[in-house]
């Protein structure tokens, strides 16, 4: 079981996956707070529908401030014992002061296959580039922005317009975020330098690498 602060920006619908899987028992995970960096995010309203604490701290102001910042984010978080922190549509880069404190337990959602269209455009910019195949990626946090070691990824085929293109990696994003989130609380995740090793689980498991279209590495697992 994982002690999870869920980190967003925006509407919330990554943290909304991870909280729906807690809630069916997919997940072993107590979400213990989210914290967002904006007073209008739709993610606030998800939370408290949820019954989780929310946590705002406002980063207008921090530009050029980040180290500033992430320490009081930090002393936010120290308040709930969490020991595991999901980025999930948090439009910042960690400082080694946020890095440090949760060195190794730190994980970002991507909307593209690294370490092809890093930053916070990877689906638009995929897409302006023409590539045939795109998807999203589950990675361990380093200081290197978008540069951490990849959990798991999820393939997808562009097909249609970008709208249709955003939509299934979304679809995508919320399967392989939650099993990520999973294989910590199983603490099954190796790390062999820049590799990530996943541990063969004790129990039986459904593995299903090809879903919607898709193609997902590792697989996702559903307990038997």
């Amino acid at each position: 079981m994982i002690e999870l602060a869920i980190l967003a920006s925006a509407n919330g619908t990554n943290a909304q996956a991870i909280i729906d899987a807690a809630n069916s028992g997919k997940l072993d995970a107590n979400v213990r707070v989210v914290l967002t960096n904006k007073p209008e995010a739709g993610v606030i309203e998800r939370a408290r529908k949820a019954g989780i604490p929310v946590e705002i701290i406002p980063s207008r102001g921090f530009k050029n401030r980040r180290e500033e910042y992430d320490a009081l984010v930090v002393e936010a978080l120290r308040k709930y014992d969490v020991d595991t922190i999901a980025l999930a549509g948090w439009m910042r880069i960690l400082s080694p002061v946020f890095i440090n404190a949760y060195g190794g337990r730190i994980i970002n959602l991507h909307p593209a296959i690294l370490p092809s269209f890093k930053g916070h455009k990877g689906i638009e910019d995929a897409y302006a580039y023409g590539v045939k195949i795109t998807g999203c990626s589950v990675h361990l946090v380093v200081p290197e922005l978008d540069a951490g070691p990849l959990i798991i990824q999820a393939a997808v085929p562009v097909k249609g317009d970008m709208e249709t293109l955003e939509a299934q990696i979304h679809r995508m994003e919320y399967r392989i975020l939650p099993q990520a989130l999973q294989w910590f609380s199983e603490e099954r995740i190796l790390l062999d330098g820049k590799h990530v090793r996943i541990v063969e689980s004790a129990e039986e498991c459904k593995k299903t690498d090809y879903i919607e279209g898709c193609l997902v590495s590792p697989p996702l697992e559903e307990k038997i």
